[in-house]
């Protein structure tokens, strides 16, 4: 669980929230020059995903000093450096120089105008290399914004601290850990299209060189809700998922966020991997005291931990962590219902879900949180959830099964009610979705069926 019934990284975006309570605002009208209009009785599309992952796709950007690099997964490498710069660490405060080169996509432009953009990243960063993320976008009056940076990351830590980067705004958005968002969506502009930069870094003299797969971004309008239409339970099947507890760690290295306590967003990384088949060796494990038990939760930890947010649920990172493991992809997105969910296991896709709430609204659970992640492993023949809740006392106990109408208003809603009566926001149906750099073609349609591929 992270920090039960505290104040997440995101209340920032309360204020936001509570002004939308305040003015029954919903999401503004989508920009005229945006996809036509759906027929009357198709629901609004609220999220829109675009990922850079084919050669042609990064032969479609601006390189200088990087280039392509064909083959099964083609991708992006430096070429020669294009200049060098000092960088002083902000979490060390060591100052050293690296050579860099950069990629500029293309325009990308939204279908769906967004008040919220979070971007997800691929890639191999062998010691002595590292890579920065920026986005910048075109508000719906046809202003700009600044470019923002959405993450500084290494699989590492020796090199540079991971880490997103504070103070970002122009006033009209700013920068929330790994979320691009509007600052008042109920009378602010809309992000109608935007551009991402990656600069990718190495030691100066040196071949070295990042090697990024698939770079892409999740511009979401999702409306502003308390609670969500039902769906109709469509599925009955459970995937066989490894089940770590969180709270087994608890007090373990508290240098990264405390400890297990709050360390849902790794547990819950970590089970999906080892579904897939990801495992570590005794040689990256070795830094972990022997008397630990499941050590691979400790490495997932200290390896997804984000020096700025101090805590280990960095959403993009957590994907980032997923993919560095051989043949794995690991994107951030939102879903829409508990049918996308329902599409993805059918086809042997699990998920993890990020939900806030009261004890009382999830029946089962035994706690309320501010923000928590979980693994949907499957439904049962009444169309109740099953998940792999990290926030157990055991291994053994990780497996529940919760109400689907109670999970899926967890979830989807934007705007809830703490305990003390206070409009705070709710994910949206945030989730990550980790899956085969080569899926089998109904994984591949399951996915293109949620918008990820």
């Amino acid at each position: 669980m992270s920090r039960a019934e505290q104040p997440s990284r995101r209340a920032v975006l309360t204020a936001a929230v509570a002004a939308a309570v305040a003015g029954g605002a919903g999401p503004a009208a989508a920009d005229q020059g945006a996809d036509a209009p759906a027929p009357a009785d198709a629901p609004a599309r609220t999220v829109d995903n675009r990922a850079w992952t084919t050669h042609a796709d990064w032969r479609s950007g601006t390189a200088e000093g990087t280039r392509t690099v064909a083959g099964t997964r083609p991708g992006l490498v430096i070429a020669k450096s294009g200049g060098a710069v000092d960088y002083t660490d902000p979490h060390t405060g060591r100052t050293a120089r690296w050579e860099y080169a950069t990629w500029t996509s293309p325009v990308h432009r939204l279908a769906v105008p967004a008040t919220e953009a979070i971007a997800s990243w691929n890639a191999h960063t062998p010691d002595g290399t590292w890579l920065q993320i920026e986005l910048r976008g075109t508000y719906s009056d046809g202003t700009a914004t600044p470019w923002y940076v959405m993450g500084r990351w290494a699989a590492g830590d020796q090199d540079i601290r991971r880490t997103s980067v504070d103070d970002q705004s122009d006033g009209r958005s700013s920068i929330w850990t790994d979320t691009f968002a509007i600052d008042d969506p109920t009378t602010g502009p809309r992000l109608t299209s935007y551009q991402l930069r990656l600069t990718l870094y190495r030691k100066p003299g040196t071949k070295l060189t990042p090697k990024v797969w698939r770079v892409g971004a999740m511009g979401s309008d999702v409306p502003d809700r308390f609670t969500v239409p039902a769906s109709t339970p469509g599925l009955s099947r459970e995937l066989i998922v490894p089940r770590y507890s969180q709270e087994i760690h608890i007090g373990q290295y508290p240098e990264y966020d405390n400890g297990g306590e709050a360390w849902c967003s790794p547990t819950s990384s970590q089970m999906i991997i080892e579904y897939w088949g990801g495992s570590l060796t005794p040689e990256q494990l070795g830094w972990v005291d022997p008397a630990f038990a499941d050590p691979q939760v400790c490495h997932a930890a200290r390896f997804t931990f984000d020096y700025q947010y101090e805590g280990c649920g960095n959403w993009p990172f957590n994907a980032a962590y997923a993919a560095t493991f051989e043949d794995l992809r690991g994107v951030v997105t939102r879903l829409g219902s508990l049918t996308d969910l329902e599409k993805l296991i059918a086809a042997g896709i699990p998920a993890i879900t990020s939900q806030s709430f009261l004890k009382e609204e999830l029946t089962g659970a035994g706690y309320g949180t501010a923000g928590h992640l979980m693994t949907v492993i499957g439904f049962t023949p009444d169309g109740d959830v099953i998940a792999n809740d990290p926030n157990s006392p055991s291994n053994e106990a990780v497996r529940r099964v919760y109400k689907r109408r109670e999970w899926e208003n967890i979830w989807l809603r934007t705007k809830r009610y703490n305990a003390a009566g206070k409009v705070v926001s709710g994910t949206g149906g945030v989730c990550y979705l980790y899956f085969p750099a080569f899926p089998t073609p109904r994984q591949r349609a399951a996915l293109a069926a949620v918008g990820v591929l």
